[in-house]
């Protein structure tokens, strides 16, 4: 099936980004929300809720009516909030095209079930495993939106797929990898939003560049642990979307978990900080969840560990920092060596 045409679930910052992507790269796209004055917007050419002066691509359009955004479409992204991925495909669920390619740009674990944003998927469309995809990379949205150079890996445990649908979004800004490690992805994208809460903290807090290249690779090291316990490839950490999404991700007050994060570590509650963020705050709502993978699997997630005490409100950010630097001596690398 060529996907000329493709249906983006989700009209937040990223998912209208990669609508724009997909646009550039020649495709028509339906985009789908459940605001009717974001959807006019769209339809008028912007959104400006979440991106302020971009304008949209004419192939762009949007519409309330899932059935309408989907059917026929043979390209589905699923661009919502993790916690509203699985509703979202149930609703589609029987206007899908048979053949149909699922892509999703969440990146998250479902609080209760613990399943990643794939499994998510297969579970409440029902379309099989191997016509599922993941894109995960150092995409800040508000960059790839003023057409600012970056690329991107797409993800599946059929190649073949995983290239068409990179060929797909490739345009002169967006240049997309491929890998078969949805696991390694996957997991990648879900940890380093935890990461940039602590990273943002220790910014916030007045601490500089030691610090926080002490936060990057400690953080990548417990992301590869749990990586590769889970089956990952260790090199997937080592790639775009691995370190390259950890370094964008911890660097940039456009990510919203490293602006929650240092608001934190400027004195604010997290009630406060929460507040001020525009949409989910994917570190928040996933730090739980992945420290309960890593305890099932015995992988220790010290960074992971001291956010979850913070969000979850037994531990300041001062606390978080004593906790991270009374820890046993340990041989440097990303498995787990006492001296």
């Amino acid at each position: 099936m060529s996907m000329t045409t493709a249906a983006v679930l989700g009209t937040g910052a990223w998912g209208t980004t990669f609508a724009q992507v997909l646009a550039d790269a020649g495709v028509e796209v339906t985009m789908w929300g459940r605001n009717a004055d974001t959807v006019s917007f769209i339809n008028g050419r912007e959104n400006p809720s979440y991106l302020p002066g971009i304008t949209l691509s004419e192939r762009i359009s949007a519409t309330g009516d899932i059935a309408d955004a989907v059917e026929g479409k043979p390209l589905v992204v699923v661009a919502v909030p993790v916690k509203a991925v699985r509703r979202t495909l149930e609703s589609a669920r029987d206007y899908l095209a048979p053949e149909v390619v699922l892509l999703s740009l969440a990146k998250g674990l479902e609080l209760g079930t613990l399943r990643r944003v794939d499994e998510i998927i297969a579970d409440a469309s029902g379309v099989p495993g191997r016509r599922i995809a993941v894109l995960s990379g150092p995409n800040l949205s508000r960059e790839i939106a003023d057409r600012q150079p970056t690329a991107t890996v797409v993800a599946s445990g059929d190649v073949e797929l995983a290239k068409e649908i990179a060929r797909t979004c490739h345009n002169p800004y967006f240049r997309p990898y491929v890998s078969t490690d949805v696991v390694g992805t996957e997991m990648a994208g879900a940890t380093k939003n935890v990461i940039a809460v602590a990273i943002g903290a220790a910014e916030g807090m007045g601490l500089g560049l030691n610090t926080r290249s002490t936060l990057i690779t400690r953080g990548l090291a417990e992301m590869t642990r749990l990586g590769t316990a889970l089956g990952a490839d260790p090199a997937t950490f080592a790639g775009l979307s691995g370190i390259g999404d950890l370094v964008a991700t911890c660097s940039s007050r456009l990510s919203r978990n490293f602006s929650l994060g240092h608001r934190l570590g400027s004195g604010m509650s997290m009630a406060e900080a929460m507040a001020l963020s525009p949409g989910v705050v994917e570190g928040v709502a996933s730090a739980g969840p992945i420290l309960q993978v890593a305890a099932s699997v015995g992988v220790d997630m010290p960074i992971t560990g001291a956010v979850v005490e913070v969000v979850e409100g037994r531990a300041t950010i001062e606390d978080m920092g004593r906790m991270l630097l009374a820890r046993p001596q340990k041989m440097d690398g990303w498995k787990i060596e006492l001296v």
